[in-house]
């Protein structure tokens, strides 16, 4: 038997039809696809808080000043005196003799012991310092003639002022020469020969004796 298809049941026909129309769908889809604009939503988070964070003042803590005490009130108290007092009748003044008894002249007693001074002692000040024998102008006119140039320091062109010290005894002696700040080249040592060689010193004296004193004293070398 042969089987009949109806001809309005037969697609074959409209094949074509429904081809164009499925393709003209998938193409307005495409088109709406891309022309689909879609907005970032912006995300809020309702778990976090932003909080500034002001630190918190410390307000010292201040006490009222208690007042001073009050001033003790003045003792009213009265004390009673016993008036029952002996007085003694037989003090008597004899005007006539103070007149008359004749009145010493005060005479103030004055110590005549001496503050000892230690001989061994070496001052830095006193009363009356140490004095080259004919005063400074003798003292320049010492060294002027007495001071020999090293050949040392001439060569060289050595030249300055040597600090000397020095202590002047009681019996005007000179001792413990020392160099306190040279120059070199030998006139250091031309310095303290030279003090050695110095006559003896006026002394110095505190409280009009003789004492140890310690004297500076600058020498210059200077190459004419």
């Amino acid at each position: 038997m042969e089987i009949k298809k109806a001809p309005k049941a037969d697609l074959e026909r409209k094949k074509s039809m429904f081809l164009q129309i499925g393709i003209i769908v998938t193409l307005i889809a495409v088109l709406v696809a891309f022309e689909w604009r879609t907005y970032e939503r912006p995300e809020y988070d309702l778990g976090t808080l932003d909080m500034d964070f002001i630190e918190e003042e410390e307000i010292p803590i201040t006490r009222p000043e208690e007042p001073p005490p009050p001033e003790p009130e003045p003792s009213t108290d009265i004390m009673i005196v016993d008036d029952d007092v002996e007085i003694d009748d037989d003090f008597v003044v004899d005007v006539e003799a103070l007149v008359d008894t004749e009145v010493r002249e005060f005479v103030p007693v004055v110590t005549t012991q001496e503050e000892e001074v230690d001989e061994d002692v070496i001052f830095q000040i006193v009363e009356d310092q140490p004095e080259f024998p004919g005063g400074e102008e003798a003292l320049r006119r010492y060294l002027r003639d007495n001071i020999r140039y090293p050949v040392v320091a001439r060569e060289a062109g050595i030249q300055g002022t040597v600090f000397v010290t020095f202590v002047v005894e009681i019996d005007g002696s000179v001792s413990n020469v020392e160099v306190l700040r040279g120059i070199g080249g030998g006139c250091d040592e031309e310095a303290v020969r030279v003090v050695r060689a110095m006559p003896a010193w006026q002394p110095g004296r505190q409280r009009d004796r003789p004492v140890r004193v310690q004297y500076r004293m600058p020498i210059t070398f200077r190459l004419n």
